[in-house]
């Protein structure tokens, strides 16, 4: 059976006392998610969420033509599924897991009672609604106003942070599509990388050799959007 602190492996659920855990606990599942593997589709209203531990899952925005770019990701710091309590019950984004591996799985509708009880769990989840949507606004602006090397930097550290890891399994077509640029553009930004001692890659595999390096070549859009999760997230006491 879970403990309350297998459930504390993802931070936003480590927030939660004792109290706000412990009836939640028969309902929550451990699930596998697998590189590429759909959480949910636009349009779509998701049956589950997901707090993931070890994993990544990115909100993709996708055109008719198919193609596609990230407007945030989500690690063990957060949730998959915000629309269910929000309100909104689907949205016109894709949930796609960029970097495999576990998460907790919790009914949509158990969630949406919890929320709507306007308890501590609602306020917890508002707060990281705040901090994804900064996530989102920064991501846009940064597409807009930065060049691709920078938003490789930044995508690259937002990604490391959530995996608590200096590495990195994705292929430079995977992240041309997250950052919605042509794979020639990615191979040419994480060659910049690599020749200036921040990066080694070898097909898929990323180290990140040099992080001070990478933080100081990164826009500040890095900084915007991890200052605001901690502003809102790390240091709140959820009453």
């Amino acid at each position: 059976m879970l403990e309350t602190e297998d459930l504390r492996q993802n931070a936003l659920l480590g927030l939660l006392t004792e109290e706000e855990l412990i009836p939640l606990l028969p309902y929550f599942e451990k699930v596998r998610l697998t590189l590429g593997q759909s959480l949910s589709e636009s349009g779509m209203q998701m049956s589950h969420v997901y707090f993931p531990l070890d994993s990544i899952v990115s909100l993709l925005c996708v055109m008719e033509d198919g193609a596609s770019t990230e407007i945030a990701i989500v690690g063990y710091e957060g949730v998959v599924g915000v629309s269910l309590f929000m309100g909104g019950e689907t949205t016109p984004s894709r949930a796609i897991v960029q970097s495999a591996g576990q998460a907790y799985r919790l009914k949509g509708q158990l969630l949406k009672n919890e929320f709507y009880r306007a308890g501590s769990m609602q306020r917890l989840l508002l707060l990281y609604t705040q901090a994804l949507l900064t996530q989102m606004a920064q991501t846009a602006v940064c597409n807009r106003h930065h060049s691709l090397d920078k938003q490789l930097c930044r995508w690259l550290l937002l990604s490391l942070d959530r995996l608590n890891s200096n590495e990195l399994f994705m292929t430079h077509e995977l992240i041309a599509n997250m950052l919605g640029v042509r794979r020639e553009g990615v191979t040419e930004a994480a060659g910049k990388l690599q020749r200036a001692g921040l990066i080694c890659y070898n097909r898929g595999h990323i180290t990140v050799t040099d992080r001070p390096g990478l933080e100081a070549r990164v826009c500040e859009c890095y900084a915007v959007v991890k200052k605001e999760y901690d502003r809102l997230l790390k240091h709140i006491t959820v009453v």
